[in-house]
């Protein structure tokens, strides 16, 4: 999971391209002084735009303050550069609030890492070659218990629905244990929303609360991220202001867009139902890499990294993700894609960050090289390159 000029392949939700055709002017950028004072990452922001959705934007800094620039535009036909208090839907970047949350039950004794999922949801992790016994906690927050990958999608990939359009996190939860195990418990790393959706109802049977209500009570609300919703099932509004996602494709010159399909949040629910904006995400981040969210102990159990590539040194942690950049200096966070939105904050101990989302999101020819270039070269401003 290193970030470098040549790019990481990220796990994200699979996008549909469906469309309607339209013609768009080149990226237009737009941020004032800030995109003078950052002229490598105004040139990155364009080439990753020109690859992405309709507009993008970055909301980046260091300690001594934040800056955002915006290329294209949030609203197609319309000059809307996209701001970093605007609404999106921030998929997988969900995951680290849920994350958050479990450990916040560990520092309270009220769950452990190594012990076995089926002591806290005897019956759920079981049949179909899962043997609930045997996957821990801990594996279902690093993607290490040879859960099988699922990946809901509205109308074509989904869970038995209840009568109003929502969805039950234990249907979520047959629907994803359907696919067989990919591996042992502990063998390696799969990424599958099952496992925090397992996560879910785990947050669920211990707090005796809604996901939704327990991720906002416990960490959303004492950070203050006013603009930072975990929607309870049936609401499917995007508060104002918002970003409009897309579905569509490039071809040479034209774009293909379409407004992206609407679906109940508890499709996604724990594992990526959160609506959120760039400067809330990066309050998070650097709030959690703080300690201020859960105990000293408890982060560093989230930074105990698998490594993806060995001797890479970064990896997957506990709902986090660690990435080297280009720089040498280590970067902490995680990445979202869910219907018309990609995304990825990243944060380092020295007060760095960088928060990036685009309006649509890619079946196919996803532009993972520039999105991690211009993440690299945001959080690498001023810094001394490795050799």
């Amino acid at each position: 999971m290193a970030i470098n000029r040549t790019g990481k392949r990220r796990c994200v939700v699979a996008g549909a391209v469906c469309a309607t055709l339209l013609t768009m002017s080149g990226p237009a950028a737009h941020a004032g002084t800030a995109a003078d004072d950052h002229p490598a990452t105004l040139a990155a922001l364009k080439a990753f735009q020109a690859e992405a959705g309709p507009g993008a934007a970055v909301h980046a800094g260091d300690a001594r303050g934040s800056w955002t620039l915006s290329a294209g535009t949030g609203t197609v036909n319309a000059n809307r550069p996209i701001q970093a208090d605007e609404h999106f839907r921030i998929g997988s970047q969900t995951k680290t609030f849920t994350a958050a949350v479990v450990l916040q039950l560990v520092d309270e004794g009220k769950v452990s890492l190594d012990a076995p999922i089926a002591d806290y949801l005897p019956g759920v992790v079981t049949g179909n070659g899962y043997d609930g016994t045997r996957i821990t906690v801990r594996h279902l927050l690093q993607h290490t218990g040879g859960l099988a990958a699922y990946n809901p999608y509205p109308v074509t990939e989904t869970p038995k629905a209840n009568p109003d359009g929502t969805y039950d996190l234990a249907e979520s939860v047959r629907k994803g244990l359907s696919r067989p195990p990919v591996s042992a418990p502990g063998a390696g790393i799969t990424y599958s929303n099952t496992n925090y959706l397992v996560l879910g109802m785990l947050i669920e049977k211990v707090t005796q609360q809604p996901v939704h209500r327990a991720v906002t009570d416990r960490v959303i609300a004492p950070l203050g991220l006013s603009r930072t919703v975990f929607p309870a099932p049936g609401d499917r509004a995007l508060p104002t202001p918002a970003v409009n996602g897309y579905h569509g494709v490039r071809v040479g010159g034209f774009f293909l867009w379409t407004p992206a399909l609407t679906y109940d949040p508890s499709l996604y629910s724990s594992a990526g139902a959160i609506i959120s904006t760039l400067k809330d995400l990066t309050t998070f981040n650097q709030a959690l890499l703080a300690g201020k969210v859960v105990s000293t102990a408890g982060l560093a159990e989230m930074r105990k990294i698998r490594e993806v590539e060995p001797g890479s040194g970064s990896g997957l942690g506990l709902g986090l993700g660690k990435y080297t950049l280009s720089c040498g200096i280590a970067a902490w966070g995680h990445s979202g894609g869910v219907p018309g939105y990609m995304s990825q904050t990243l944060v380092t101990e020295d007060g760095r960050h960088a928060s990036v989302v685009t309006n649509v999101l890619f079946q196919v020819n996803r532009p993972d090289s520039t999105f991690t270039a211009l993440l690299d070269t945001a959080l690498c401003e001023g810094a001394d390159r490795t050799p």
